[in-house]
């Protein structure tokens, strides 16, 4: 993150910063970042792979 984000930008706020700091971790990493505990797959692919739902024959 530090070199991703922080070191980008003058930041003119604290808020400004959080604000950004909050986008990065909730848009970015958690959610298109690829996990090596999900088998490199985003948590979107994983979530998409192991929770579809199936028809029920």
């Amino acid at each position: 993150m530090q070199t991703e984000l922080l070191n980008r930008k003058r930041w003119k706020t604290r808020i400004e910063l959080a604000n950004a700091m909050f986008e990065y971790l909730e848009i970015f990493h958690n959610r298109q970042r690829r996990h090596s505990a999900l088998g490199m797959l985003t948590p979107i692919e994983f979530e998409n792979v192991h929770f579809t739902r199936q028809p029920v024959a």
